[in-house]
């Protein structure tokens, strides 16, 4: 979850499924199939030459074509100028050994240009029309920022974010840093004025903004140099609502500091009973020297504590409040199965479509 600064009282975090470096399964997938479609290619590539020196009379030169084209279907950028670099070669060869004739060099003209055309044609679909698959690393780059750093043995801790509708871009963000050389976390749940892309990019620039200020500066002074920053853009729509949260993980003592935003909500795993933190603050962006008032409180063993933003609690025919009592209903009906996975469960219980959500689980077993 974060983009860090390093320093000595910090440490980067690890992704939540698989080690930092490591390319995923689906990437794994995708190469090795590019690759076994370049060979599978290359090799029809040099049965259209053999066929096109031995077979002249029934195997035209325009059959290059034939790889050509299912190569501009199936290959990525790369391999595929390597395959147009070979059929290039293999038309040179085969131009060499026939007969030549005013019709073989208007085809080998053709076949060139064809090449030309297909090769910038792949080149924008890669692009996309519109620069679609910059956008898309934006929101890649995003994903990989709202990755959770690795707590000590005793406690877990989970993000999950989703768009509005399915959307590949979403206001709502998570960032996270161990401070105090590992002995706390601190984590902030953002939601940025906005939906779609115009929310999601600037959820991007403001995830790296976030993520250098945490444990750069003590916890109360986070909100604030976050709202000096947001000020600073002058943005027509740069408001932000957030929940900063700091976490002694020695003692389980933390402090929550909210930004118009939803209080955090704690379970006491003694009593059964659930707690809301509310703490006071107006949005960020909006008024100089803002002043943000802490709440306090402690996590024992078998505690739990939830962060979230407002697309999960509050619709346009519920109050945020009622919303909280139903997320705390379905979290109690969740917890007799335990928290594994907690976040991933209880935003698939209480879902919904209409506004980019965002919740942080954290438990103290």
């Amino acid at each position: 979850m974060v983009g860090l600064l390093p320093d000595g009282n910090r440490s980067r975090p690890a992704p939540l499924n698989e080690s930092r470096g490591r390319p995923s399964a689906r990437a794994t997938s995708s190469h090795d199939a590019g690759s076994l479609y370049l060979l599978g290619l290359l090799c029809l590539t040099f049965g259209t030459l053999v066929l096109l020196i031995t077979q002249e009379r029934w195997v035209p030169i325009a059959a290059f074509g034939v790889p050509l084209l299912l190569g501009s279907l199936m290959l990525p950028l790369r391999p595929f100028a390597v395959l147009v670099t070979v059929q290039g070669a293999a038309i040179a060869a085969a131009f060499g050994v026939m007969d030549e004739t005013p019709q073989l060099r208007s085809t080998v003209v053709v076949l060139g240009v064809l090449a030309l055309i297909m090769v910038v044609a792949v080149a924008r679909n890669r692009l996309g029309p519109t620069g679609e698959s910059m956008l898309i690393d934006l929101r890649d780059r995003l994903n990989s920022q709202s990755e959770l750093p690795e707590l000590p043995a005793g406690w877990s801790a989970e993000a999950v974010m989703r768009s509005a509708g399915g959307a590949q871009f979403a206001g709502d963000f998570v960032v996270a840093a161990k401070t105090q050389r590992g002995d706390a976390v601190e984590i902030v749940v953002v939601d940025v004025s906005g939906k779609g892309l115009a929310a999601g990019t600037r959820a991007l620039l403001l995830s790296g903004a976030f993520g250098g200020l945490l444990g750069a500066l003590p916890p109360e002074q986070f909100l604030p140099a976050a709202n000096d920053y947001l000020l600073r853009q002058e943005w027509s729509e740069g408001f932000a609502t957030a929940a900063h949260l700091s976490l002694s993980l020695l003692t389980g003592r933390f402090e929550l500091r909210t930004a118009g935003h939803p209080p955090g909500v704690q379970l006491h795993a003694g009593s059964g009973r659930w707690e809301v933190h509310t703490s006071s603050g107006p949005a960020l962006g909006l008024l100089d020297e803002a002043d943000f008032v802490p709440t306090a409180g402690q996590l024992q063993h078998g505690d739990a504590l939830m962060l979230f933003t407002d697309g999960l609690v509050e619709t346009a025919e519920r109050d945020f409040t009622l919303g909280i009592d139903k997320l705390v209903g379905e979290a109690e009906r969740m917890g007799r199965d335990g928290f594994s996975d907690g976040a991933q469960r209880l935003l698939d219980r209480l879902d919904v479509s209409t506004d980019d959500r965002a919740l942080v689980f954290v438990h103290r077993r």
